[in-house]
């Protein structure tokens, strides 16, 4: 197996787990089976693929391009025309778990593509995730899955930090509060993930802010492109980009509560310490 990363460290430990370091995106795809692509936006993938010693330089006609990058449904079937007109096979298969499921090898595959390509990637998703969820026969749907799942996640941030901050400017015990919704129908993987978090003021990236950033504005092209309204992903939205604006960024998503703590003048965490 060989792979390349712009960041030395991650290529320091993928060397380290037994794999090949190579020095560009040509050099990772010459000669391979499947090549998969893990980055952040669609203009970094097209990079990859097809720019400046590029992995299309040197991957073979025939072979699969398993895309696991978050973009839009449009983008994907851009990718697959592209792929499709140089001889290569496309899965549209961005992936779900976060950095914990990445490292367990539990993500779950959103994939879209032809039989012939999902039947080249298949083995190689089995082996990196725990779900493989097959949404159709050509790209855009695995994308357009995913960014659901993105939308109802950012959503669902966004209302608990807006939640547990204002318990806290109320005077509730944040601590209580979190274990009764954990136990009451408003409960969620959201809540008891991120809520943690917020009452430790832990801010260590797993999914960061800028995350949001990018999937929500997907979401909201979307469903523009579909003439639906989504305003409560826009207002979602506002909040993580004015996280974005406070130098969050780069922090954990859970950090959209500062922007909570700071407009209603309430530390959430010391009222947590406090109780």
């Amino acid at each position: 197996m060989r792979g390349f990363d712009v960041r030395a460290a991650a290529m320091t430990q993928f060397e380290k787990d037994g794999g090949s370091a190579a020095a560009t995106p040509a050099q990772a795809a010459d000669g391979a089976d499947l090549l998969v692509v893990v980055v952040f936006t669609a203009a970094q993938a097209e990079q990859v693929l097809f720019g400046t010693d590029g992995a299309l330089q040197t991957l073979a006609k025939g072979t699969t391009v398993l895309m696991d990058t978050t973009m839009s449904p449009a983008q994907a079937q851009a990718f697959e025309a592209k792929l499709s007109a140089t001889g290569h096979l496309f899965v549209d298969a961005p992936v779900t778990g976060g950095s914990i499921g990445a490292d367990e090898g539990t993500l779950t595959f959103v994939a879209s593509g032809s039989a012939a390509a999902m039947s080249a990637a298949r083995p190689v998703m089995q082996v990196m995730g725990a779900k493989i969820a097959e949404c159709g026969d050509h790209a855009g749907p695995g994308s357009t899955v995913k960014m659901i799942n993105q939308m109802m996640c950012g959503i669902m941030v966004a209302a608990s930090a807006e939640a547990i901050a204002l318990a806290a400017k109320a005077g509730a015990d944040p601590n209580v509060v979190f274990d009764v919704i954990a136990s009451g129908a408003a409960r969620s993987y959201v809540w008891e993930n991120r809520i943690p978090a917020m009452l430790a003021h832990d801010f260590t990236p797993r999914g960061v802010v800028g995350i949001f950033t990018k999937d929500l504005a997907i979401a909201l092209e979307g469903a523009k492109d579909v003439s639906f309204p989504a305003p409560l992903t826009a207002a979602a939205m506002q909040q993580f980009i004015a996280a974005t604006a406070m130098g969050h960024g780069l922090d954990d998503d859970a950090a959209v509560v500062k922007v909570y703590e700071t407009t209603g003048a309430v530390d959430v965490a010391a009222a947590a310490r406090r109780s």
